[in-house]
């Protein structure tokens, strides 16, 4: 498959990530070693050989990356290291990416340390390999150039590690800086399972955390570790890259409620319709009795995670509420096209649903309502038009751009 044929990458990082195991990983996942190490030539940088050889961990065969570099390489500080970058020929793109993760790097270690991030000075991550380590990403990430990348939770071990500075509790103090406003979850191992390298390239690139999202999958990467894990699972990352799958709908939603005892009722559809423009997947306004016995109104909207922000602002904007209620929620629809069938009273537009008990056509009110009044019937009678009609005549829309968009340009149902 080409590069350009993919359009997300998900990390999956269960047994950690370091900077080598996700160099690796791009490589077993297809990235040419010729165009990484033609790039990495750009940086006017000598000194080191690439050893790549593959490992196998739980029967899974994957790649392994050592950056093997001559005695007496100089670990370098940030100002040094961003002065190399800049001044190589490398793609515009995988040095700002490169810098964006050594940045990363340096306000963790001034954090820790207590220090500008003028004043600091890489020790491990500084020397020769961190440096082709994190630039080789750069190159790999610009290679497949994904539209998104996605990350799974991270797993924090216990423990402690040795380095320059001494001993160090795991995790190390600069991957908890790092990591910051990051899903990360604990893990009864005591060996180091994130880097502050790898920590550091997958905050840096990383779209959002969490579980992989909807795609199908076209090429995968192991890259291994240096060295078996206690409880003996794989000391692999894994890489999946492929193209993103649009899912129907989200299975997990946002459910915002709030209490209503001081608000005129009547504002309720011009809010519905803000809410519904907004992304809204459903708005309900419930009578209830409010504290001090005045009667009011329960408004409970559902959202998709991505639509909440938006619909939280205009719920306090358009109501009376001075607070919101949040929890998440699972939900389970059935599959659905939007189409139409032809009629006695004309096209009308209608969901196709499939359910346990097989299809069935739902013709939407509005155009049920128009063809009523169009021609002086009850709606019940254009409803009993589309009961009458077989699946066969359902016509599907083509989508263009929403899932109910209604248009006349048709296709057959395949």
């Amino acid at each position: 498959m080409a590069a350009r044929d993919a359009n997300i990458l998900y990390i999956d990082c269960f047994s950690g990530v370091s900077g080598d195991m996700f160099l690796a990983g791009l490589l077993d996942a297809g990235l040419p070693l010729d165009y990484l190490e033609t790039n990495l030539n750009l940086l006017n940088l000598s000194g080191y050989h690439l050893n790549i050889t593959k490992k196998e961990a739980s029967s899974i065969q994957a790649r392994y990356l050592e950056v093997q570099t001559d005695p007496g390489q100089p670990q370098r500080p940030w100002h040094e290291i961003k002065k190399i970058i800049q001044a190589s020929s490398l793609a515009a793109a995988v040095k700002k990416r490169a810098l964006a993760i050594f940045q990363n790097l340096a306000q963790a270690e001034a954090a820790v340390h207590g220090c500008a991030v003028a004043d600091v000075h890489f020790h491990e991550v500084g020397g020769l390999d961190g440096i082709i380590d994190i630039t080789g990403a750069a190159i790999g990430l610009d290679f497949f150039k994904p539209a998104r990348i996605c990350c799974s939770p991270l797993p924090m071990p216990s423990g402690w590690v040795s380095c320059q500075h001494g001993k160090l509790p795991l995790p190390a103090p600069a991957v908890c800086e790092i990591l910051k406003d990051t899903p990360v979850y604990g893990v009864d191992i005591d060996q180091e399972l994130v880097t502050p390298t790898g920590a550091a390239i997958v905050k840096s690139i990383a779209d959002d955390f969490g579980p992989q999202p909807a795609m199908t999958i076209r090429q995968i990467g192991y890259g291994a570790g240096s060295r078996p894990l206690a409880n003996g699972q794989p000391n692999l990352l894994r890489l999946l890259i492929g193209r993103s799958r649009k899912s129907p709908e989200a299975q997990e939603v946002i459910v915002i409620t709030c209490n209503l005892d001081d608000w005129q009722s009547e504002g309720f559809p011009y809010i519905s319709e803000q809410l519904l423009a907004a992304g809204a997947l459903d708005v309900t306004l419930v009578p209830g009795q409010m504290k001090k016995g005045r009667p009011g109104f329960i408004l409970q909207v559902i959202a998709t995670v991505i639509s909440a922000p938006v619909i939280q602002d205009i719920i306090l904007a358009e109501t009376s509420t001075i607070g919101l209620r949040f929890h998440k929620e699972g939900r389970l629809t059935l599959p659905r096209q939007t189409g139409t069938i032809a009629s006695s009273y004309g096209p009308i537009r209608v969901k196709k649903i499939s359910g346990p008990a097989g299809e069935r056509l739902t013709p939407e009110y509005e155009d049920c309502k128009k063809l009523a009044i169009k021609h002086k019937v009850p709606l019940s009678t254009i409803y009993a038009e589309v009961g009458k009609q077989p699946l066969e005549t359902f016509r599907r829309i083509r989508d263009q751009g929403t899932g109910d968009e209604y248009t006349h340009t048709l296709t057959p149902d395949p």
